[in-house]
């Protein structure tokens, strides 16, 4: 029946490989954003209600931070 798939994501049209596409970087990278979003977001949330920019900041952070280190740390 319908089990839960590992997502793959594929970024075409770069050059930092031969191959100009990359899968194995941009697929960790969205892992690790969502291992951080899940943590980040409801603190996020929870500090917004006090300090709005602290808040929007820690909530930013898997996008800002987390997937693109994720992503360029491996070039293929």
């Amino acid at each position: 029946m319908g089990g839960i798939g590992v997502p793959i994501c594929v970024q075409c049209g770069t050059a930092s490989n031969p191959c100009r596409c990359k899968v194995v970087g941009p697929t960790v990278g969205f892992l690790a954003f969502a291992a951080a979003a899940i943590v980040e977001w409801p603190v996020g949330a929870l500090v917004y209600c006090f300090k709005h920019g602290k808040g929007r900041r820690i909530m930013a952070h898997p996008a800002t931070v987390v997937y693109p280190s994720g992503t360029n740390a491996i070039p293929i």
